[in-house]
């Protein structure tokens, strides 16, 4: 998953949809293992979702959220979840926003961005918020060096990019144990 993110974020980045597509269906295939016309299904959901997002300044948030509902509908018929896909798309795209916010201002910090993905993962997964703070600290710093390869230029060869794929790994390992000790 976290590799799979990672290339995901740097074709965000990028603007290479394409390649966000095909980083999309990967995650989506194996967080949720559905089957292949839903894996698509859902990974376009992702995709349009991203696109809408990604324009900046002028993004369209209300867009965005509506795709990641579709997304966390889909994912509720297939896994049986017990979350309301409204309120996890609202909390996948204040994350965003809170992300996006501190990438153009300072006054807006790390704590924020952390609390705003623990909101996310402690509700989709049905868990304590401190059981899932470590995953959300990785992930977290994965952005903090996204952003700076964003600053450098957004160059595929340069080190931050595996930097990033290594906290992305490591934020992904600390969902799992959450998510296994659970099950």
């Amino acid at each position: 998953m976290g590799n799979r993110e990672a290339e995901a974020w740097s074709s965000y980045y990028r603007h290479e949809w394409r390649r966000f597509l095909t980083a999309s269906v990967g995650m989506v295939g194996a967080a949720f293992g559905m089957d292949p016309r839903r894996t698509l299904e859902g990974a376009w959901y992702v995709l349009r979702a991203n696109q809408l997002w990604a324009p900046y300044p002028d993004n369209q948030a209300d867009g965005a959220q509506a795709y990641m509902r579709r997304f966390y509908e889909l994912v509720v018929v297939y896994d049986g979840l017990t979350l309301d896909p409204a309120k996890a798309a609202r909390l996948e795209v204040e994350w965003w926003r809170i992300h996006r916010e501190h990438q153009h201002d300072d006054e807006v910090t790390i704590d924020q961005l952390e609390a705003a993905l623990v909101d996310l993962y402690s509700y989709v997964y049905s868990t304590e918020r401190d059981t899932v703070r470590p995953a959300a600290l990785k992930r977290v710093e994965a952005m903090h060096l996204s952003d700076r390869w964003v600053r450098a230029g957004c160059h595929r060869d340069d080190p931050l990019l595996a930097a990033e794929r290594r906290a992305l790994v490591a934020s992904y390992a600390a969902l799992r144990d959450v998510v296994e000790r659970m099950g």
